[in-house]
């Protein structure tokens, strides 16, 4: 009998694992969007959808997004600026390796089902920089360069 006195604690400990990622990390990320110059206006869209995941108003910025196995696409905007776009690679969280070990060894593979189903076994990196470039003035991207004439050779006659 006493072989099994242990056994409530082992199952309740099984349950209470599942979904370790989830746990940890959550299900959700920061992410900071810096840009030079700052100022600019970025929106979030997540690729796999095409889901809007919110946006930051103001660089230099932080948004709390839902963790996916889709990228998320970056698009910044400020006036005088080209739009630039960065693309934030969803990518495998560091605590799954650990997780996967426990994860057989106490809960048959339930809780690595479930950090997967709700995104928490991904990543995404937490600060992106983005550089924006200057929009130059119509009158000089459209002016021809000024042709080139040679100068006046001192000493020679006509």
């Amino acid at each position: 009998m006493r072989k099994f006195a242990a056994l409530p604690a082992v199952l309740c400990s099984v349950f209470c694992l599942a979904g370790c990622v989830s746990v940890f990390e959550g299900t959700s990320q920061e992410i900071t969007v810096v840009t030079n110059p700052p100022g600019a206006h970025c929106s979030f869209l997540r690729k796999g959808d095409g889901k809007e995941m919110g946006s930051i108003a103001v660089t230099p910025g932080i948004l709390s997004v839902r963790k996916s196995k889709h990228d998320l696409t970056i698009t910044c905007d400020k006036e005088g600026y080209q739009q630039s776009t960065y693309l934030n690679h969803s990518g495998v969280s560091s605590v799954v390796a650990a997780n996967v070990a426990v994860d057989l060894l106490l809960t048959a593979g339930i809780s690595s089902i479930v950090d997967s189903a709700n995104g928490a076994d991904n990543h995404y990196d937490p600060v992106v920089n983005i550089s924006l470039t200057p929009v130059l003035p119509m009158a000089q991207a459209t002016a021809a360069p000024a042709p080139i004439v040679p100068a006046p050779v001192a000493g020679t006659a006509n």
